[in-house]
């Protein structure tokens, strides 16, 4: 059977690059493009993926925020980071936040190529065999311990607090109750050892990563 594979990026050239090194590897595969998290989610639910390669950074997603919902969502769906970041301690949290693999968008396309040919076939692919084995997590290993325990809802309720949305306002964008609202976020302050806004907001930043410029023109 022809595998599904799930390209989420918002950035039209580095879709088009890898769709053309998915299908190098897999001619046969049917590729689903989306470009925020919502139509991923809602991709991996209704298209049964094999495999997402997941960019960081989308219009409705923030750092590992969009891997920890996938990741709660499908468990054992290998999702591979791509990331204009290649240092070491974000390649570190993708594996401790349960990514599959990791592929900094810098990287040559030959090696784009091997790492999608590695993850499709069920191999962890990382830069350099396993650079993100020890690398360090900037003191952040039990935050990001914690944050892998939020359900998406609650990840998407931390996300409101980050910016600072009332609990009216998150419930609105949400289309859901104040009342669930206050229950997440109840369970979110419990889950992050936190007792108010300000620490959960601040738990929340184990999330972030700083992305770099990077140089598009030999992304073909």
């Amino acid at each position: 059977m022809a595998p599904t594979v799930i390209i989420a990026d918002d950035h039209p050239l580095f879709c088009e690059a890898l769709e053309m090194a998915v299908q190098r590897v897999r001619p046969d595969a049917r590729i689903v493009r989306t470009t925020t998290l919502k139509e991923t989610l809602e991709a991996i639910g209704s298209q049964h993926p094999g495999t997402v390669f997941l960019d960081l950074m989308m219009p409705d997603s923030r750092g590992f925020a969009g891997l920890l919902s996938i990741r709660q969502l499908r468990p054992e769906l290998p999702v591979v980071v791509v990331s204009a970041s290649d240092d070491p301690s974000v390649t570190a949290r993708a594996r401790a936040f349960g990514a599959h693999g990791f592929i900094p968008k810098s990287a040559p396309l030959a090696t784009i190529r091997e790492a999608m040919a590695a993850a499709m076939a069920g191999q962890p692919s990382w830069p350099d065999g396993n650079q993100a084995e020890g690398a360090p997590l900037n003191g952040n290993s039990e935050a990001v311990q914690r944050l892998a325990t939020l359900t998406p809802a609650q990840m998407r309720v931390l996300m409101g607090l980050s910016e600072g949305l009332l609990n009216k306002q998150i419930a609105y964008e949400m289309n859901i109750s104040e009342a669930t609202v206050k229950a997440h976020v109840t369970a979110v302050f419990r889950k992050l050892h936190v007792v108010n806004r300000t620490q959960a907001v601040l738990a929340a930043k184990a999330l972030d990563i700083i992305q770099p410029e990077i140089d598009l023109s030999g992304a073909r």
